[in-house]
């Protein structure tokens, strides 16, 4: 008579089962990002790893479909930190500079999620458009931000027109170029945007971007609006 696999048996393997695939995506984030899409070598990924080539794609069924996987992993970091943001006890004003705090402190912490994310635009975002997992994976960041601006122009301290999707990119683009361009930046300019001592300059900077933007205090607004007010005296 066959003898039953013990469920302890069973739990063990669904273990190993999990941390061999969480060795693997943690070896091909790096190669991944390191050499992109196309120079990355699945031969390569399990040289590094306790596995092998074999083992790499009866987990995963192919490089299309690993690199997928690594790009839900990488989205999902984010998101979760968005879904476990607690902005509902600050006014707009802090919320709004507390979510800008999380994504700079996001991808500068993550300078692979930005390698990632600059390589699958190379691509057209061709394994994000055909993932259904990331397809799902709405992001948390969007409904808040949506209901700060709801919040901050009920309180009257908002007053750009603008919706949650363009604030999101608006503090993205910073962060994102932070880290993506620091290497031609510092060669062009001298500065390295990521320098530990410039870090805080950098972080309020953001949020004072943002805010005087949503407020209508920029200088530049401001500026722009007397010089029309003097055209129109004129």
């Amino acid at each position: 008579m066959p003898s039953v696999p013990s469920p302890a048996g069973s739990a063990r393997r669904q273990r190993d089962a999990a941390r061999t695939r969480a060795d693997i995506l943690d070896v091909a984030t790096a190669e991944f990002a390191r050499l992109g899409y196309t120079g990355a070598r699945i031969d390569e990924i399990a040289a590094r790893t306790r596995t092998t080539k074999r083992m790499i794609y009866y987990y995963f069924g192919s490089k299309e479909r690993l690199f997928t996987e690594v790009l839900e992993r990488a989205y999902a970091v984010i998101r979760e930190q968005e879904q476990r943001l607690d902005v509902g006890h600050l006014d707009p004003v802090s919320a709004i500079r507390r979510l800008a705090e999380l994504t700079f402190d996001h991808h500068e912490a993550h300078p692979d999620f930005i390698r990632l994310v600059s390589i699958e635009n190379i691509h057209e975002a061709e394994h994000i458009r055909a993932s259904a997992a990331l397809a799902e994976l709405s992001s948390p960041a969007i409904e808040v931000i949506g209901r700060i601006l709801d919040e901050g122009r009920a309180q009257g301290v908002f007053t750009a027109d603008v919706d949650a999707v363009d604030l999101h990119a608006l503090i993205s683009s910073f962060c994102f170029f932070r880290v993506a361009n620091r290497h031609t930046f510092g060669a062009l300019f001298g500065r390295d945007l990521t320098a530990e001592d410039r870090r805080e300059e950098y972080r309020t900077m953001l949020g004072d971007m943002v805010i005087a933007y949503l407020t209508g205090k920029g200088a530049g607004r401001d500026a722009g609006r007397t010089a029309g007010q003097d055209a129109g005296r004129g």
